[in-house]
C-alpha cells in the first residue's frame, strides 16, 4: 500500500469534494468549459513528460502511438464536450399526460450532477482511459476521484503531480496505491464509479460499491470475434485485421481475438497477415515502433499461451523472423491456426500479440459458436454481402461493431462505448456520456385547471362520473 494514501485519507478527500459540490452549487455551461480547458492545457502543455512516462512503464512504447491514443484522442474528446455541453444541458421537454397538457401541465427532464464520480483506470491506455471519462464527468458539473493503474506507477505519479497544479483539491483528486487501494477506493460512497480493466476485477468492483448502492459502469473486454466473409478481399481484410491487432501489441480490449477465415482462403489469410506485420515491423528487436509487454507477468503469460499450443501439436504461425526477446519484453505477433478449446489461449481473453484462426465452411457455424460464448466488448464483420451482414447482426450479441475494420467504433465520440453481458454495463464518450454522469431528473408542473376533482377522482367519489371515465379508459 502506498504509505500516503489510507482509506481515512480518501474519506477525507471525497468529503472535501463532496463539501465543494454542495457550496458550489451545481456549474453553469463556463464553469465547465473551463475546466475542460484545463484538462486540454494539462494534456498539450506536459505531452513530452507523458508520453516518456509511458514509455519508462512499458518499457517500450511508440511516442507516436502514445500521442495519438493517449494524448490527441483524450483532446478530441475534452474538444468535443465543450463544443456540445451547452446544447447537453438544456432541459429536455416531454409530453404532459392527456388531457392535462391541453390545461397547462408541463413536463421536462433537468439534467442534474451525479456529484462525486470515481474514474478507474487501466493500464493499457492509462492516460485516455482517465480523460475520456473525466470529459464526460466533467461536462455533466461533477467533481472527481481517479485511481489510476499501478501497473503505470511513473504515469499515474505524474498524473497525480499535474493535476494537483491544474486543478483545486476540491475538484479532482487522484488517489494512486496497489490493489488493497482500488479496493478500498470501490467502497468508497461515491455517487458513480466507472472502472475499466479485467472482467475478474469488475467483479469485485461492483461487489464493494454494492454496499453504498453506488451505480457502476463497467468496461470490460472479452473476446472480440472477427468475421470474415466469402465476400470479402482476404488481402486487404488481412491487412485492416493484423494493424488492428498490432496496436499495443494487442494489448487493447477490443483488440480482435479470433477470426473466422473461410476454409479455402485460410492460407492466402496467413500469407497476407504476415506480409503486412512485416511491411509494419520487419523488426521486432529494437523497434521503437513495436510496443513492449507492459511486465513480465504479462511476457510470460503471452509466451506460456504460445508454448502450451505447440506442445499440443497446434499450427502457430510467427509473423516475423525475430524470436521473442524476454530482455526487451518484446513479442512479435503470432496466429494460433484451428486450436483445440481446452487451450488456455481459447479460454482467456488474449490481450497481446496472438491472434486465433479459425477456419469455417458455413457463416451459420460462426454465429453458433459466437451465440455460445459471453458477449464480447467488440464484434467485427469483412465483407459484401449485405444480407450475409445483416444476418450476422440480427443473429449476435456484443458492445458494438465495426463493419470492413476493427476497433474503429470507439474512435466515433458520437456513438456510445460499452459492453454487454461479461464485457460490461452502461456506456459513455460524448452525449451518452454525458446522460450517464448526470441524473435526469423528471419535473412537472401542474396546469391551471383541478382535473381530479372536476373528473371526481378524488374521494368522496362521483361514482357516476368516475365508473363513466374508467369504463372509457379500461377496454381493449
Amino acid at each position: 500500500m502506498n504509505s500516503a494514501v489510507t482509506p481515512n485519507l480518501m474519506q477525507a478527500q471525497l468529503q472535501r469534494l463532496r463539501d465543494a459540490q454542495r457550496a458550489g452549487g451545481f456549474p453553469n455551461a463556463d464553469r465547465r468549459k473551463e475546466r475542460l480547458q484545463r484538462c486540454i492545457d494539462l494534456l498539450v502543455e506536459n505531452q513530452d513528460d507523458l508520453v516518456k512516462a509511458l514509455d519508462e512503464d512499458y518499457g517500450g512504447r511508440s511516442p507516436y502511438l502514445s500521442r495519438f491514443t493517449d494524448v490527441m484522442m483524450p483532446i478530441g474528446h475534452l474538444k468535443h464536450a465543450i463544443k456540445h455541453v451547452e446544447k447537453w444541458m438544456k432541459p429536455e421537454k416531454r409530453a404532459a399526460m392527456f388531457p392535462m397538457g391541453l390545461f397547462g401541465a408541463q413536463a421536462r427532464l433537468e439534467f442534474q450532477p451525479l456529484g462525486i464520480v470515481g474514474i478507474m483506470s487501466p493500464w493499457n491506455f492509462p492516460m485516455a482511459m482517465i480523460f475520456h471519462p473525466l470529459a464526460n464527468a466533467l461536462a455533466a458539473g461533477n467533481r472527481v476521484m481517479i485511481k489510476p493503474s499501478e501497473f503505470n506507477p511513473k504515469t499515474a505519479a505524474l498524473l497525480e503531480k499535474l493535476f494537483q497544479q491544474y486543478f483545486a483539491d476540491d475538484e479532482i483528486v487522484v488517489v494512486n496505491g496497489g490493489p488493497e487501494i482500488g479496493s478500498a477506493f470501490s467502497a468508497l460512497k461515491l455517487d458513480h464509479i466507472i472502472f475499466t480493466g479485467a472482467t475478474s476485477i469488475g467483479k469485485m468492483v461492483m461487489q464493494a460499491a454494492s454496499q453504498n448502492l453506488t451505480p457502476v459502469t463497467l468496461e470490460l473486454g472479452g473476446k472480440s470475434p472477427t468475421l470474415v466473409s466469402q465476400s470479402a478481399d482476404i488481402a486487404k481484410t488481412a491487412g485492416a485485421i493484423i494493424a488492428g491487432k498490432a496496436m499495443n501489441s494487442g494489448q487493447v480490449c477490443l483488440s480482435p481475438d479470433y477470426v473466422f477465415v473461410p476454409e479455402a482462403e485460410l492460407e492466402k489469410f496467413i500469407d497476407a497477415a504476415r506480409d503486412t506485420f512485416q511491411s509494419m515491423f520487419p523488426t521486432v528487436s529494437g523497434n521503437a515502433d513495436y510496443v513492449a509487454m507492459i511486465n513480465s507477468r504479462h511476457y510470460e503469460r503471452i509466451t506460456g499461451y504460445i508454448d502450451e499450443s505447440k506442445q499440443a501439436g497446434t499450427r502457430v504461425e510467427p509473423l516475423s523472423l525475430d524470436a521473442h526477446n524476454a530482455e526487451e519484453q518484446r513479442i512479435p505477433m503470432h496466429l494460433v491456426v484451428d486450436p483445440g478449446e481446452d487451450l488456455n489461449v481459447m479460454q482467456d481473453e488474449i490481450f497481446g500479440p496472438i491472434m486465433i484462426v479459425k477456419s469455417y465452411k458455413k457463416m451459420s457455424d460462426c454465429i453458433d459458436y459466437i451465440a455460445d460464448r459471453p458477449h464480447p466488448l467488440g464484434l467485427y464483420y469483412f465483407g459484401d454481402d449485405k444480407a450475409e451482414q445483416q444476418y450476422v447482426l440480427e443473429n449476435t450479441q456484443s458492445g458494438g461493431v465495426t463493419l470492413n475494420d476493427v476497433i474503429m467504433h470507439v474512435s466515433n465520440i458520437d456513438l456510445p462505448f460499452g459492453g454487454v453481458g461479461n464485457s460490461g454495463m452502461g456506456n459513455y464518450q460524448g452525449y451518452d456520456g454525458f446522460r450517464t454522469f448526470s441524473h435526469a431528473r423528471s419535473v412537472y408542473k401542474q396546469g391551471w385547471l383541478n382535473l381530479p376533482k372536476l373528473a371526481g377522482t378524488n374521494p368522496p367519489y362521483n361514482t357516476a362520473k368516475l365508473d363513466k371515465l374508467l369504463a372509457s379508459q379500461i377496454k381493449k
